[in-house]
């Protein structure tokens, strides 16, 4: 199929100030019908279709069953579960009714969830179990206009006979008796809408505050749809498989936006825990993550290469060179050589091919991540096995993106090129801003934030970069996060976090640096990855704890440190790191839900770790505080913490 042919999908599809994304599910719906599937959930083992004409059945009388129960325009609704159909549809039938939906990650704590149910005005909170209810029933008496908690799933709310609950499926008879009272209402309800009526409220991730609620509307969504998929278009044949969170502005993006215009299938796991083995399954062809998905994804492929033989290791390290010469060569925009051509293709199906089936890639066009930074390392590990890993740079208040990388113009020092109809300028003090369509209303009750960000139609993004010289955009960092380094040079800590994070034994790591005399950094390592060398290595271990503290595993994660110190002048050079007794956690504030860390929080909680890297001498210091689990125990921890050094090259 042709760019031409691709791009004819779209034609049709008029984005004007009178089209929703209700107006536009109901015209896909008809036109697709029986003959063409939305969407499928894997259950037992098999997965489900759902066709359009049946999305738009289950989606009309779940509107009617809402409105019926007292739902109103601009009412708010409050919807928390796993990736599933009923997600989609819940959230579909509140825009339908005119209402305003909001997502709440699944692993919320219970004061995120009453602060968010409060401060939205939820009058319905849609809950997929027993699980999601007793969060809502916990917090109830603090959210005074709650009305309606509707669930879903029946495991375990037999007992439950709150006056205030209320099954989906009561909720679809109570829409099927309003509809035969007044067969016309669902298409009167959805003709009310327009493209500037606020359809979602997202709260943001909240580095440093609270969360936020970005007010978007119809016309930001399908226009920053339209102007992504203009980039790289879809097709109708195409499948996608949703497991992120609803809760994240990137999975409404292709969910929703791209999903609903170009009408490709979408695909949901069986449980959060099979999605990985749900994805090689489907075999997407486009996906959109984090980084933390593709840096699982490569850390799963280094730690299959370490317990590899010693054949299959050498043919994977010769495929890597070849694929890495070739990458090189695309992103430098220069030929490559026929005999390189002839060994990559000899590479690909000795190697490449396999890796791709086993993380599930086989049959992906684009994929791409947003966020976070990414370091270059994973940048080009995708690209030498032949995956078209592209950044993409944008945020909530935008609907999600506003620059992307393009396929025959990658950087992967850079987050691409504007999309269109998206300007984007750097202010004096070196900020980005951007303005498009697709930049939202404002801030939900918070007028004084709102001002900060929105000023004349532009988005002031609080973070620090520039264009190059090809057009392309580069993200420093979090302006608030940049390091002075002890030269008066400028660094970024997500740049050296990202490359340490390519180290099959680091999932995370915090840089410090800041205005100090030397760099630090308090490391994280992956358990099941070091677990495991110390397991062949015959060392014995018994807790998270107690590994990350031995001598051997600091010796061990030396050498990802070394390595990226080896690429970095020398004021940016990382200098003493201890390893944490614990990896970060959202449930301790450590992490937002998207999971990027909330710098001034951890280095706060963990400012005796940095005293001790910056007192000379001290190997060792003792730690002593808590931590807390999503039910919402806490634990005290004792943890004795080591301090290294990082030998200069060629040191022990």
């Amino acid at each position: 199929m042709s760019a031409a042919d691709e791009l004819s999908y779209f034609k049709e599809i008029e984005i004007t100030d009178d089209l929703t994304l209700p107006k536009l599910f109901v015209r896909q719906c008809k036109k697709f019908g029986t003959g063409k599937v939305a969407m499928r959930e894997k259950e037992f083992g098999i997965f489900r279709p759902v066709t359009w004409a049946d999305y738009l059945d289950r989606v009309k009388l779940i509107t009617l069953g809402m409105v019926k129960l007292g739902l109103q325009r601009e009412d708010k609704v409050i919807l928390i579960g796993d990736n599933r159909p009923e997600a989609l549809w819940t959230e579909m039938a509140t825009m339908c009714g005119g209402g305003v939906a909001a997502w709440l990650f699944q692993d919320c704590l219970m004061e995120e969830v009453q602060y968010i149910v409060d401060h939205s005005d939820a009058k319905f909170y849609i809950a997929e179990g027993q699980e999601e209810v007793d969060k809502a029933l916990a917090i109830r008496d603090r959210c005074p206009k709650l009305e309606r908690i509707i669930w879903d799933d029946p495991k375990g709310m037999r007992h439950y006979d709150d006056p205030m609950l209320i099954s989906l499926e009561r909720v679809i008879e109570l829409g099927g008796e309003l509809d035969n009272e007044d067969p016309e209402l669902f298409e009167r309800l959805v003709n009310q809408g327009q493209g500037h009526d606020i359809c979602l409220l997202f709260y943001t991730s909240g580095t440093t505050a609270k969360p936020k609620g970005a007010l978007l509307t119809h016309y930001n969504m399908l226009t920053m749809g339209r102007n992504l998929m203009t980039v790289d278009p879809c097709r109708p044949s195409d499948d996608f498989v949703s497991y992120l969170p609803f809760a994240w502005i990137g999975e409404q993006m292709m969910s929703i936006s791209c999903g609903l215009q170009v009408g490709f299938t979408i695909n949901f796991p069986e449980e959060p825990e099979t999605a990985q083995v749900n994805v090689r399954e489907v075999g997407p062809h486009v996906m959109f993550a984090p980084p933390r998905l593709y840096e699982q994804f490569t850390r799963t492929v280094q730690v299959k290469y370490l317990d590899a033989s010693w054949l299959k290791r050498k043919i994977y390290e010769l495929a890597m060179r070849i694929g890495y010469a070739t990458a090189e060569r695309k992103f430098e925009k220069k030929g490559v050589p026929s005999y390189l051509k002839f060994l990559r293709a000899l590479a690909n199906l000795a190697c490449y091919q396999k890796i791709r089936d086993h993380l599930g890639l086989s049959r992906v066009r684009h994929a791409y991540t947003g966020g976070a930074a990414m370091g270059p390392d994973h940048f080009r590990f995708f690209h030498a096995i032949g995956v078209n890993l592209k950044q993409i740079y944008g945020q909530t208040e935008i609907a999600g993106i506003s620059v992307v990388h393009r396929d025959d113009d990658i950087k992967f020092d850079t987050v691409g090129k504007p999309i269109p109809q998206t300007e984007v300028r750097i202010t004096e003090s070196g900020e980005i801003i951007s303005t498009s369509p697709s930049v939202f209303k404002g801030y939900y009750k918070m007028p004084e934030e709102t001002a900060k960000t929105l000023k004349d139609a532009w988005l002031y993004s609080g973070d620090t970069g520039f264009i190059d010289e090809d057009g392309h955009l580069v993200v420093f960092d979090r302006t608030k996060d940049i390091m002075i380094l002890s030269d008066k040079s400028k660094s970024s800590p997500q740049f050296l976090e990202a490359r340490l994070k390519f180290s099959p034994y680091l999932r995370d790591a915090l840089i410090v640096g800041h205005e100090r005399p030397f760099v630090t950094a308090i490391l994280c390592i992956d358990y099941a990855t070091v677990g495991k060398w110390a397991e062949d290595h015959g060392i014995n271990y018994t807790s998270y704890q107690e590994l990350s503290q031995l001598p051997q595993v600091y010796d061990l994660v030396v050498g990802p440190i070394k390595e990226v110190n080896r690429t970095l002048p020398e004021p940016a050079k990382i200098v003493r790191f201890a390893n944490l007794y614990k990896e970060f956690d959202a449930d301790d504030d450590e992490l937002t839900r998207t999971r990027k860390i909330r710098r001034a929080f951890v280095e706060n909680r963990y400012k005796d770790i940095i005293d001790a890297l910056y007192t000379p001498g001290q190997e060792m210091m003792h730690m002593d505080t808590n931590i807390t689990y999503e039910d919402g125990r806490v634990v005290q921890i004792r943890a004795d913490i080591r301090i290294k050094d990082v030998p200069r090259d060629g040191g022990k």
